[in-house]
């Protein structure tokens, strides 16, 4: 199983979006979602999520929000993707281009409207509550075949 970070980071009513362009035989290509990515030898997830923010964007992180644990069945190209989901208020930097697409803060009220994987709208919805959440989100060529879900 590979293990994957993703935070959006959030000020003043909008959300930090990548639109994954720029990277070759991207799982991602087109869509827009938050940053992060997969975990090295020894990393924590909290580890791993600080520096990919600081890789991909410029900011550093200050504090994040664990919100949940999401299991891709098959996803990674054959293989199982687990993935941490963060969020963080609390960061400092100054934005800068990123190798694997075009960052840009989004209205929150219109993120539903940009392409992304089907199930990451629950995701935004995690975010506001105060519960831990477990999911297993099932995909076939793109397309969304199963989400279970428990929240803690």
């Amino acid at each position: 199983m590979i293990l994957t970070t993703l935070a959006y980071l959030k000020k003043d009513g909008k959300t930090l979006l990548l639109h994954r362009t720029k990277k070759k035989k991207d799982i991602n290509e087109g869509k827009w979602i938050g940053v992060g990515g997969k975990l090295e030898p020894g990393e924590s997830p909290e580890d791993c999520i600080k520096r990919e923010v600081k890789e991909e964007t410029g900011y550093t992180l200050h504090s994040l929000k664990c919100h949940g644990y999401v299991t891709f069945p098959g996803l990674y190209y054959g293989e199982d993707e687990g993935m941490f989901v963060f969020s963080s208020h609390d960061f400092e930097g100054t934005l800068k281009e990123c190798n694997e697409g075009d960052l840009q803060w989004v209205d929150d009220n219109l993120i539903p409207d940009y392409p992304k994987w089907e199930g990451d709208h629950h995701f935004f919805e995690w975010m506001e509550d105060d519960a831990y959440h477990h999911a297993k989100i099932t995909y076939q060529d793109d397309k969304l075949v199963d989400y279970q879900e428990e929240k803690y």
